[in-house]
């Protein structure tokens, strides 16, 4: 039984804005805090780069890599969008028309890789396919449905709702249906009678930004985290909404993955992925920290406030940029800075998530593997 969940730490810079897997999880590509993506392959013994994606003209905030397709959508800053496709040894990109006159903040795509969804600063998403006649990715874009920035997206098993979370405090579903795209009938007839754009539902939980949406793997279930230190679960989305509140008495999360139906792990400013288990009845509760820390206790309540200060935001003490293993721990865990994405990577046979990746403002890329570590709930 290893000693800790994180199996591996990787010191890749010294701020690490997003990152993703290819389809094997033999390469990495990431977002070094700038207008580039960096793909590194991992060889016999260490990570080496092997591709720098730059096309962007400023920092890219969002990074996913189809497992089908092989291709690499990111977005930017700079209001664009483009999909990388290997051709030989290079990445080629594709612009992507968006029509943003502000930031493009996060992008995913769909489960069926035929679209991707793009939230933006401009209080918008953009939902984005290919147009074979003209060779080209063009969006189409729902409007005047949020107040404020989209701070993230999740897609429904179905490929037809998509949940956003946004800074006006509200999670929405919005339906996705393009016609020529999707098929009518080839899912659940309530997703695909509903028009483009139309809004599912609308959810008033929190009166702080809200982050990291995501579904359960039925689509059942629909979890996101507030900037109030609260995680919102919400049952039964697109009919009767059933939703529980957790207070947490710790730093506010950042993103949320659910491992299985009844199992989430969230990461935030504590450095730190949460465990959160749905008992029988399906009421929702704190378990634990995975990463197993001893913290050494600070002298005073005024260092304990500045440290949980320098963590709510983002200062770090690391300056190092190598690809070995960084093993020194002063803080007791994984990471020394807030953790801004979570990623999943292996499955068991049972359809649970064995392993994920985390990536933060520290630079690191962190391996987690739940084996042995936890009992996983169904």
């Amino acid at each position: 039984m290893a000693a800790t969940a994180a199996v591996a730490i990787h010191q890749f810079a010294e701020c690490i804005t997003c990152h993703a897997w290819s389809p094997d999880q033999s390469m990495i590509a990431f977002c070094p805090n700038n207008n580039e993506v960096h793909i590194y392959k991992f060889f016999t013994d260490k990570w080496e780069k092997l591709h720098v994606l730059s096309k962007h003209d400023q920092i890219i905030s969002g990074i996913d890599w189809s497992r089908s397709s092989n291709k690499i959508v990111t977005v930017s800053h700079d209001r664009n969008s483009y999909v990388w496709t290997q051709e030989g040894s290079d990445w080629v990109p594709t612009l992507v028309i968006l029509k943003l006159n502000r930031a493009a903040l996060c992008v995913q795509w769909s489960p069926k890789e035929n679209k991707f969804a793009v939230g933006s600063g401009a209080k918008s998403v953009c939902i984005c396919y290919y147009e074979q006649e003209n060779n080209w990715w063009i969006s189409k874009v729902i409007r005047k449905r949020h107040e404020s920035s989209v701070t993230s997206l999740a897609w429904h098993p179905n490929n037809i709702y998509l949940a956003t979370t946004s800074t006006d405090g509200k999670c929405r579903v919005f339906s996705t249906f393009i016609k020529g795209v999707d098929t009518r009938g080839s899912q659940s007839s309530t997703a695909t009678d509903s028009k483009f754009g139309e809004q599912i539902a609308q959810l008033d939980l929190s009166s702080t930004w809200v982050f990291g949406v995501r579904w359960s793997a039925s689509g059942k279930t629909l979890a996101y985290a507030g900037h109030n230190s609260m995680i919102y679960f919400v049952d039964e989305v697109e009919s009767a909404p059933a939703a529980q509140n957790l207070a947490l008495r710790d730093l506010p999360l950042r993103d949320v993955l659910f491992v299985s139906e009844r199992m989430v792990i969230g990461v935030g400013f504590d450095c730190n992925p949460m465990i959160f288990a749905a008992d029988e009845t399906g009421l929702w509760s704190f378990v634990r920290f995975l990463d197993e820390r001893k913290a050494i206790p600070s002298t005073s309540k005024a260092s304990q406030l500045s440290e949980a200060l320098g963590k709510l935001y983002g200062q770090s003490k690391q300056g190092t940029s190598s690809d070995s293993v960084e093993p020194s721990k002063p803080r007791g865990g994984a990471h020394e800075n807030c953790i801004t994405c979570i990623v999943p990577l292996t499955k068991g046979r049972d359809g649970t998530i064995k392993r994920f990746s985390t990536s933060g403002l520290d630079g690191k890329i962190v391996v987690w593997d739940l084996e042995n570590h936890i009992t996983i709930a169904k």
